[in-house]
């Protein structure tokens, strides 16, 4: 009936005849709030590091404003990920215990 088509949207596998895997649908919704999270992430590191490096904000950035943000962005992604790493690893634990 309908649901099968409707189970069908969320992402192949698992294959159960249609039903809903809570499980998946929860994957999805850890992968949205994961992504939702990056982009406000990247938001955040923007603002600090611009806010960080840059004295006067003008039209163009000079070689040592460049250089800060880049190293000010590496910082960050570094810990980004560390912290995707963790979660990724707790995830895969997860899924084994299953």
């Amino acid at each position: 009936g309908m649901e099968s088509g409707f189970g069908s949207d969320f992402g192949s596998g698992g294959g159960g005849g249609g039903k809903l895997d809570p499980g998946l649908i929860m994957e999805q919704v850890k992968v949205q709030i994961a992504v939702a999270n990056a982009q406000e992430l990247l938001q955040r590191m923007t603002d600090k590091c611009f806010r960080k490096c840059i004295g006067k904000p003008g039209g163009s950035l000079d070689n040592s404003e460049q250089k800060c943000i880049a190293m000010c962005m590496d910082r960050y992604m570094d810990s980004w990920n560390t912290v995707s790493r963790a979660y990724n690893s707790r995830l895969q634990r997860e899924r084994a215990n299953m």
